[in-house]
């Protein structure tokens, strides 16, 4: 690109150029794990989703930015991705629900953003190579300081970035007499919060490092295991928390929550070569036999009963676990690898995915129901 302004470096040395956007910092660029999301919409909602803390997104969708940026959109109080890859990002203000351009919100969030670029060829390439570390630089910084700054970046497999999106202190949310449901908030999306409070819980948030105890206090009808980012084998802290709870009260864990909860009842978990992000995720529910297209956004998953990463049946096959016999109850349908769980001796499940769509389709909100009604049954 004989225009280029700045450049996307992976650490296998693979250059993608193109033109600098959003926010301007020479002097630090944007260095992270560079995975890709396959998302229609929902950029902001990516950019603020605290699950990727650490990342830059490459965005398969081509045009980003069409319908701006608004508070609605937020998952969070601020932007935790690094950094905006993308094909042709615009800036527009004029569709109905645009509060301000998106590459002006990039700027005022203090993200970079990247724009030009073959993103075609960058996520086929991470789909062959697998999910590494990069960075967005200046042109005008040369490839060899650049390389050095990726190699100085740690790999997410290790990571604990859960201590850097939860929050200090214990917040509440929702009122009344409906069940209360204790959260260890290792980076839970705004949304997540918003489908519970709707459904009458009482949703309080503690921080990630709370104890077994400090989350029984309030006697609460449940715990629910958030969404987050980094590695569920570096949380070890949080695993034992979970196995301390799991028994007494019914646990349910989503996405992170899901790996924390499979390794809390003995369970391993692995990386993925390049992860599950986007809106279009097909999992069939082994409830219902429903083929479901999900919202997901992870990089890890959690090994099957004799130690495979793949389920080759539909049928709801078992583990043994700490905690008992647990069974498969969903699988994901592009590569087999499991999707949820339900613990068949104590009260506890899981999804790895998304069920609240924030954002991509709504055909799993019914999960929340589901858990609600099985705290009740509990109760």
């Amino acid at each position: 690109m004989a225009d280029a302004t700045a450049y996307v470096l992976l650490e296998d040395g693979t250059r993608f150029d193109g033109e600098a956007c959003g926010a301007s910092d020479p002097a630090h660029p944007a260095v992270g794990e560079l995975v890709f999301t396959t998302g229609m919409s929902g950029y902001q909602e990516s950019m603020t989703d605290p699950s990727f803390a650490g990342q830059l997104i490459t965005f398969t969708y081509p045009h980003i930015g069409n319908y701006g940026a608004s508070a609605q959109a937020m998952e969070s109080e601020r932007a935790w991705a690094r950094a905006a890859i993308m094909r042709e990002a615009c800036n527009r203000e004029d569709a109905p629900t645009a509060e301000r351009g998106w590459l002006d919100w990039l700027a005022d969030s203090g993200v970079q953003g990247i724009t030009g670029v073959d993103t075609r060829t960058l996520v086929r390439h991470i789909r062959d190579a697998g999910a590494m570390r990069g960075g967005v630089f200046p042109a005008s910084m040369p490839e060899a300081q650049a390389g050095a700054l990726i190699e100085a970046e740690p790999p997410m497999d290790g990571q604990d970035l859960a201590r850097v999106v939860s929050p200090a202190d214990v917040s509440r949310h929702g009122s009344g007499d409906g069940p209360r449901i204790a959260v260890i908030d290792t980076g839970i999306k705004a949304s997540m919060v918003r489908e519970l409070v709707a459904r009458g819980a009482r949703v309080s948030l503690h921080p990630c490092a709370s104890t077994a105890e400090d989350l029984l206090a309030d006697d609460p009808d449940a715990i629910f295991l958030a969404n987050g980012p980094g590695d569920p084998a570096a949380l070890g802290y949080i695993v034992d928390t979970v196995r301390a709870l799991v028994g007494r009260k019914p646990v349910w864990g989503i996405c992170l929550g899901h790996q924390l909860l499979c390794r809390a009842v003995g369970l391993e978990t692995f990386k993925l070569p390049f992860g599950h992000r986007g809106a279009n995720h097909p999992v069939r529910d082994l409830h219902s036999g429903r083929v479901e297209i999900t919202s997901q956004n992870h990089g890890f998953a959690a090994v099957g009963p004799g130690g495979q990463r793949t389920i080759d049946t539909d049928e709801p096959v078992r583990w043994e676990t700490d905690f008992g016999a647990a069974a498969l109850s969903h699988v994901n349908l592009y590569d087999r690898t499991v999707e949820g769980l339900e613990l068949l001796d104590v009260p506890g499940g899981t999804v790895q995915y998304h069920p609240e769509a924030g954002p991509g389709p709504h055909d799993s909100l019914y999960l929340f129901d589901r858990f609600l009604a099985r705290i009740a049954e509990a109760g």
